[in-house]
């Protein structure tokens, strides 16, 4: 759980700080350089430990780039703000995969759940995600910084919160009455 979060954090580094230093300076070209930054030196680090550097991080550092430069140059939040709609987009699809949820169970449940439920729990995701994306496209293009801040960090950040939450307590109650009907 602690090895997901900190994954998590690094992955949302470069945006989080976009929205904070965005959120206290008023200035797009600060808040995406700091972005663009972040992103280089997470990377460069990454090198230095001799870690190596998986292709959603290539992707992440691309779209920050890219999308950092568009709003250095236009002044403009909006590109930066469309990101996470290009990161759901792309880890919806990858979740699209059957089966691709399998690898992340413990042991105990991949025993005791049935691969149909896990499966349809990944689809789940899929569709999660995907409109997460699109939710974030609609608010990032037609709302203010301050409405795409709140549901970048509670809407979207709640709603795969809760989502979790369910499938752990499914997950939990499916595998408890097996393990109780095995011990009859």
């Amino acid at each position: 759980m602690k090895q997901a979060l900190r994954q998590l954090l690094s992955d949302f580094l470069s945006a989080i700080l976009f929205l904070v230093v965005y959120a206290v300076s008023g200035s797009p070209f600060a808040a995406a350089g700091i972005a663009v930054a972040a992103g280089l030196g997470q990377l460069i680090r990454l090198k230095l430990v001799h870690r190596q550097i998986e292709p959603m991080q290539w992707m992440s550092l691309g779209l920050v780039v890219v999308l950092g430069s568009a709003t250095m140059l236009t002044q403009s939040p909006r590109f930066m703000m469309i990101k996470p709609t290009i990161v759901h987009f792309a880890v919806a699809t990858v979740m699209l995969r059957r089966g691709w949820m399998l690898r992340y169970l413990p042991e105990i449940v991949l025993r005791n759940v049935p691969e149909p439920t896990i499966v349809a729990a990944g689809y789940a995701w899929a569709g999660l995600l995907a409109a997460l994306g699109l939710a974030n496209l609609f608010i990032a293009l037609r709302f203010d910084f301050v409405t795409w801040a709140w549901f970048v960090s509670v809407g979207a950040g709640g709603a795969k919160l809760a989502a979790f939450a369910l499938q752990y307590a499914v997950f939990r109650v499916i595998v408890r009455q097996r393990l109780a009907q095995s011990a009859i």
